[in-house]
């Protein structure tokens, strides 16, 4: 029997279930230590698996395309940034403080590596560049996103000492990226013929900090300080920043005279934001009370932009020509 066209993925079907087990039945206690401990294990363990799985030949292949690299960096950690500071006096009209934190999260967080390659690879765009931008994104994420949470954020959030942040972001995903990129040379085939098992690693993990994320903003009242109204505000911001910043990326890079591959790379790459990188930062970048609310900008956020760009990628790919321009 064939999947419904409107029915989400696995993985989004998944977090729904996640939120509303953690909103039933949140953890508390001993419970809520022992599922911290493994939070923490299992964020080093999915920093591991990207720093196994970063092909540095792959990233060297696409570096000479440097122009459109600088350009899918900047949209992520400028222009996209910028946005969320320049429209912080229209948003607080439409959520809380906290909730507005979790957009400014958002904005200053790396994109995502899998779908930005699949929806490029759909759309008939330039997918070599495709890898060497969305690899870039994540690898320099890792240093740029809690660079921009400590420019842009903490002064809304002064619950974590400077220091404290600092050392939770050098051992929890530091130290483990550049231990996976250091063992690459040896289980880094073994990973590649494992793909699939390892994502079900990562997804679990994603999922796992979820639950603790929001069964302890549920203890603290999340749903009583987000009602549906503001539920649907979050929404709608979500879709205008997409918007936005599509529309940015789109004409932008036509009138700096790229061509219509390199577009699609620059819109699918420029646009997206990385939730297996962000869940994992917000455990350690934020206090344990408020990840929940700062999360929940980025979940509606990520399924929109999935939805988004699995339509304009088939309108790409509907194009007439460009076969023999394929990368």
């Amino acid at each position: 029997m064939a999947r419904p066209r409107f029915l989400p993925d696995n993985m989004t079907l998944l977090l729904v279930a996640i939120v509303a087990t953690a909103s039933i039945f949140p953890c508390t206690g001993k419970v809520a230590v022992g599922f911290d401990w493994l939070t923490t294990f299992m964020i080093g363990l999915l920093f591991f698996m990207h720093g196994a799985k970063l092909s540095r030949q792959a990233v060297v292949a696409g570096m000479t395309h440097w122009r459109l690299h600088v350009t899918v960096l900047l949209c992520t950690f400028l222009i996209f940034p910028l946005l969320g500071l320049v429209l912080k006096p229209v948003l607080l009209w439409f959520v809380t403080p906290e909730l507005y934190l979790g957009i400014l999260f958002l904005c200053v967080l790396p994109s995502t590596v899998q779908s930005s390659i699949a929806f490029t690879a759909v759309a008939r765009g330039n997918v070599p560049a495709a890898i060497c931008s969305a690899s870039a994104s994540n690898l320099l994420g890792i240093f740029l996103t809690p660079v921009l949470v400590g420019l842009i954020i903490v002064s809304h959030n002064a619950q974590h000492s400077s220091l404290d942040s600092i050392l939770k972001i050098v051992y929890q995903l530091l130290l483990p990226f550049v231990a996976g990129q250091i063992a690459r040379p040896w289980i880094g085939a073994w990973m590649d013929r494992n793909k699939s098992w390892l994502r079900l690693v990562d997804q679990s993990s994603v999922l796992l900090v979820v639950y603790v994320a929001f069964s302890e903003a549920v203890n603290q009242g999340l749903w009583n300080q987000v009602p549906p109204s503001m539920l649907l505000s979050l929404i709608v911001i979500s879709a205008v920043l997409l918007a936005i910043i599509m529309a940015l990326t789109t004409y932008g890079s036509r009138r700096m005279g790229f061509d219509k591959e390199d577009e699609i790379t620059i819109v699918f790459c420029g646009s997206k934001k990385s939730m297996a990188s962000g869940v994992p930062m917000a455990k350690v970048l934020f206090a344990s009370q408020t990840v929940g609310m700062v999360l929940l900008p980025l979940m509606l956020f990520h399924q929109i932009q999935l939805m988004v760009c699995a339509i304009l990628a088939q309108r790409y790919a509907a194009r007439k020509g460009g076969e023999e321009n394929m990368h």
